[in-house]
């Protein structure tokens, strides 16, 4: 059977894995020496879009492997109402990760000049050492994506790559923070560089066993009109990625909710039969995941599972709605793989429905000039902090 551009892209993620590790180790030791690691009190990351999502996600890994409170935050809330207000300190006690591939996003631009306002150590993220963030930046963790294959080459398709590469630049800059601080030892945090380099294996496992899944659960609700995915912890951001894909490959509508929260709102819906999505690497998070599936399915949800088939929520979910991520992985480092079925969904889903990727810019955007009338690159900037009262 052939692949969509979007199937064919993920497929190309776990050489993706293989090809940046140990280019990123490197780089991630040349950015930030262990003068600026050893100052380092807390870490705010920032991004749009999929870098937020990956940002979301990191959370957990800077505060056990670099053992620094995290802060993750959309760009525009660092920018206009957390930057005048950080702790007041040395230079290089806050840590600013500003992430963007592309380095182009003005929100994230934005953001990092306002973190170098105020005193903290600013770094691009990014694939582009010669964009407007990494202009704005102290410091620039280069992350270059590879190229496509060339069968993929010019393709307009939802973003995964550039994801999966900020995703783990992120998780090994946590690493590298916390041997450099003497919080990890170099051999635990070389194992922990191992279990990533190893996910790449997992991936490969993960798309072998959910995509047949995935194209199943795509025929069997081609009648549903809106999308639910429910995350927590790490996968809060997963959600919200796994409802991005959907929304930008079949235009569907796509709530992405925190686990609990759903409990607390989407629980009340009228549209009883919505197809809704949770997401688990049957951690901590285990014991309410397994509440709320119980509770969905009693009020008609149609209920997926995105989790280990080992894990508790794995072994009682429906065998024909587990979409099973491959294991043991740690939950840290579980976005790796937890993203990989809503990427396969939302494929799926694009096809079954006939639907042209992005709507093929309708709506009055355009793919120039930063996205047209949203303005994603050309939107005006702040130039100061605001720290009125």
């Amino acid at each position: 059977m052939s692949r969509t551009p979007l199937h064919q892209q993920a497929d190309t993620l776990p050489d993706l894995i293989r090809a940046m590790i140990d280019p990123l180790i490197g780089a991630i030791e040349y950015a930030l020496p262990g003068s600026v690691c050893e100052e380092v009190q807390s870490v705010f990351i920032a991004g749009c879009g999929d870098s937020h999502h990956a940002a979301l996600n990191a959370e957990l890994a800077f505060e056990q492997a670099a053992g620094l409170p995290t802060e993750p935050m959309t760009a525009m809330q660092f920018a206009r109402y957390a930057a005048g207000f950080l702790p007041e300190s040395r230079h290089g006690t806050n840590l600013m990760l500003a992430v963007s591939v592309s380095g182009q996003a003005s929100r994230t631009v934005e953001a990092l000049a306002m973190a170098r306002q105020a005193g903290a150590t600013a770094v691009a993220v990014t694939g582009n050492p010669s964009s407007p963030l990494a202009d704005a930046a102290e410091i620039v963790l280069k992350t270059a994506v590879p190229p496509l294959p060339d069968e993929l080459a010019g393709m307009i398709v939802p973003g995964t790559r550039s994801y999966v590469a900020s995703q783990l630049a992120l998780y090994l800059a946590a690493i590298h923070l916390g041997q450099r601080r003497g919080h990890l030892t170099k051999t635990k945090a070389n194992q922990l560089r191992r279990e990533l380099a190893d996910t790449a294996d997992l991936m490969e496992q993960t798309i072998a066993a959910s995509d047949p899944i995935a194209r199943q659960l795509a025929q069997d609700w081609l009648d549903a009109g809106q999308f639910v995915f429910l995350g927590a912890g790490p996968n809060y951001g997963t959600a919200l990625f796994s409802a991005a894909k959907l929304l930008e490959a079949s235009g569907d509508t796509a709530v992405p909710q925190d686990t609990e929260e759903w409990a607390h709102l989407q629980y009340f819906a009228k549209q009883a039969g919505t197809p809704t999505f949770i997401i688990s690497a049957g951690g901590w998070d285990e014991s309410r995941a397994l509440e709320v599936a119980a509770a969905a399915k009693r009020i008609g949800r149609r209920v997926a599972v995105i989790a280990p088939a080992t894990s508790k929520i794995g072994q009682t979910a429906d065998k024909e709605a587990l979409l099973p991520i491959a294991g043991p992985v740690r939950e840290a480092f579980s976005p790796l793989l937890a993203c990989l079925p809503g990427v396969l969904f939302a494929a799926y889903r694009a096809e079954a429905i006939g639907e042209p990727y992005f709507r093929n810019f309708g709506g009055g955007r355009s793919k120039e000039g930063g996205g047209g009338v949203s303005r994603i690159r050309t939107s005006k900037r702040i130039k100061h902090l605001k720290r009125d009262a």
